[in-house]
C-alpha cells in the first residue's frame, strides 16, 4: 500500500480556533484527515507497546505557531513516519495502527456507526446483500459474506475481498485487496461512484489448494463461478476443442471436472491487469501484465506492432520496489502550465536474473503497480511457507480461529450460464525470451530514486535468497 500525505488543510475547530489537518492518502485516494496531536497519540501508544527501539522517530512538538515552511516540513516528516510504520512487518500489522486508521477514516467521512446493507459481488456478478455495521472492518465483512453463503469456518481464509472498478464494457480493473486498516462500507461509499464494487475471490495462488476448497459444496460453487468468469473475460486461454470439452462438462453439471480441466489451461488462476507501459525489452512498449503461477506474464506490443510474450518468475526477482511521482494535470496539453493539480504516477520495478551473473531492472508504469506488488508479496509468502514445511491452511486461517456468527438466511451461489464461443481473433504471439540460466545472489541494493515512496521501500525477496540453482 502506498501511504502519502500530499497536502494539508486549515480547518476550523471549537471556539473559532483553527488547526492544520494532514490528509493521509492510500494509493492516491484520501483515506483520512488527522491532526498532529492524533498522530502523536498513535506514536505514544506504539512506543508503549513495542518500545523506542522499534518505533521510528516522530516529528517534535513546536512551542509556537508553525510558519508555512514549517508546516510543509512537518508534512514531509509525518509522511515518512507513516510510511515507515506501515512498512514495518510488526507495526504495520498491529491492531493499534490499523484501528487508528479505521477510526480516522470513519470520522473523516462523517459516517456514524449504524446497521446497513452492503452489496458484495461474486465473480459471476451475483449480488450478496449482507447486514453489517458501518464500522465493521474487512475481516468482519468477509465473515458476514461467508455466513450468508454458508461457507465453513475453515475455508474463510481461502478467500478475500477485492475492490474493483467495473467498466461499461464489462471489463473489470482490480484496484486493491481490501485491507485491515479500512472499513469496506466507508471505503466504497466514499468513492461515490457506482462503478466501484467489492468482489469475493480466492486469495491464494497455488492451484493445489483448490482441492481443499472443492471438497465443500459452497467452496466448489465459488471456485466454479470464478473459473467460468475468468474464461469468459479471456483471462484463461481456451481453444475450440477445449471449449467444447468445457461446455460438455457444464451441460453435465460436472463442476469438479470442469475446474480440473481448466487447471490445465494457460493462465488459470491469474489476475490480469489493465494495459500499461514497460521498458522491457525496450522503453515505451505497451504491455498487458498478468500475475499467477509464481510469475508475472508480459504480453508486449513492440514499436513494430509485433506481439511478444514472456514470463518473469518470482523466484528470479531479487527484489522489487514501487515508486511514485507527481505528474501535472493540464487541459489536454503536454505543457505543465500553471495548473496546480497533479496525478500520482506509479511504477513497479523489479531486479531480475536474466542470465548467469546478470541482473537487470524491469519497470512497468501502471496505476495498478501497488496491486501488482501485493500479488508478488503474497506469492513469495506462499512459497516460503511451502518451502519451510509449514501449513498454508494455518497461514490463511490465522485470523479466523473463532466460529462465525451464522446468518439466519443463507444464499446459494448461482451457477453461471454456459460458455460462449471462444474468440478466434487472438493475435499471434511469439516468445519474448529464451530459457534463462540462473545463479543465486544475496543482499539488497539501495535505491537512488528521489521519488521512492520511502528510503526503505525495497521489498527483499526471501524466496529468491532461499532457492538454489537447481530450483531455479
Amino acid at each position: 500500500m502506498h501511504f502519502s500525505i500530499p497536502e494539508t488543510e486549515v480547518c476550523s475547530g471549537e471556539n473559532g480556533s483553527t488547526y492544520v489537518a494532514y490528509n493521509i492518502h492510500v494509493n492516491g485516494v484520501l483515506h483520512c484527515r488527522v491532526r498532529y496531536s492524533q498522530l502523536l497519540g498513535l506514536h505514544e501508544q506504539l512506543k508503549k507497546e513495542y518500545g523506542n527501539n522499534v518505533v521510528p522517530a516522530f516529528p517534535p512538538k513546536k512551542l509556537f505557531t508553525l510558519t508555512s515552511a514549517e508546516v510543509e516540513q512537518r508534512r514531509e516528516q509525518l509522511e515518512k513516519y507513516m510510511q515507515a510504520v506501515r512498512q514495518d512487518p510488526m507495526l504495520g500489522a498491529s491492531e493499534t495502527f490499523n484501528s487508528f486508521l479505521r477510526k480516522a477514516q470513519q470520522e473523516t467521512q462523517q459516517i456514524p456507526t449504524e446497521e446497513v446493507h452492503l452489496d458484495i459481488y461474486l465473480s459471476n456478478r451475483q449480488k450478496v446483500k449482507v447486514n453489517i455495521l458501518t464500522s465493521d472492518q474487512t475481516e468482519d465483512v468477509l465473515e458476514a459474506v461467508a455466513s450468508k453463503l454458508d461457507l465453513p469456518d475453515d475455508l474463510v481464509g481461502y478467500f478475500s475481498l477485492f475492490l474493483i472498478r467495473e467498466g461499461k464494457d464489462g471489463g473489470c480493473t482490480f484496484v486493491r485487496k481490501m485491507q485491515e486498516f479500512e472499513l469496506p462500507f466507508v471505503s466504497v461509499t466514499s468513492l461515490r461512484n457506482p462503478e466501484y464494487r467489492i468482489v469475493l475471490r480466492k486469495s491464494y495462488w497455488d492451484s493445489a489448494y483448490d482441492n481443499d476448497v472443492m471438497d465443500n459444496r459452497v467452496g466448489l460453487n465459488l471456485l466454479y463461478a470464478q473459473t467460468v468468469s475468468d474464461i469468459e473475460r479471456g483471462w484463461i486461454l481456451v481453444n475450440k476443442e477445449q471449449h467444447r470439452q468445457l461446455k460438455s462438462l457444464q451441460e453435465k453439471g460436472s463442476k469438479k471436472e470442469f475446474i480440473r480441466l481448466a487447471q490445465t489451461l494457460k493462465y488459470f488462476g491469474y489476475i490480469k491487469f489493465d494495459p500499461c507501459i514497460t521498458d522491457f525489452p525496450e522503453k515505451g512498449c505497451h504491455v498487458i501484465v498478468s500475475a499467477g503461477n509464481n510469475e508475472l506474464n508480459f504480453h508486449v506490443k513492440l514499436p513494430n506492432d509485433q506481439i511478444k510474450e514472456g514470463s518473469f518468475k518470482v523466484t528470479r526477482m531479487r527484489c522489487w520496489r514501487v515508486t511514485s511521482s507527481q505528474v501535472p494535470v493540464t487541459n489536454g496539453t503536454a505543457n505543465s502550465g500553471t495548473s496546480g493539480k497533479s496525478d500520482i504516477k506509479l511504477e513497479l520495478a523489479f531486479e531480475y536474473l536474466m542470465s548467469k551473473d546478470r541482473l537487470q531492472w524491469v519497470t512497468i508504469t501502471s496505476p495498478q503497480a501497488i496491486m501488482v506488488s501485493i500479488c508478488l508479496q503474497s506469492m513469495v509468502d506462499e512459497l516460503m511457507v511451502k518451502k519451510s514445511g509449514g501449513s498454508i491452511k494455518k497461514m490463511l486461517k490465522k485470523r479466523h480461529n473463532g466460529s462465525l456468527r451464522r446468518s439466519d438466511s443463507q444464499q446459494a451461489v448461482k451457477s453461471p450460464p454456459l460458455l460462449d464461443s471462444p474468440d478466434s481473433n487472438r493475435e499471434p504471439v511469439v516468445k519474448l525470451s529464451s530459457k534463462l540460466t540462473s545463479v543465486t545472489l544475496r543482499g539488497i541494493s539501495t535505491s537512488n530514486s528521489a521519488n521512492d515512496i520511502s528510503g526503505n521501500n525495497i521489498h527483499g525477496n526471501y524466496a529468491f535468497e532461499g532457492i538454489g540453482d537447481d530450483d531455479l
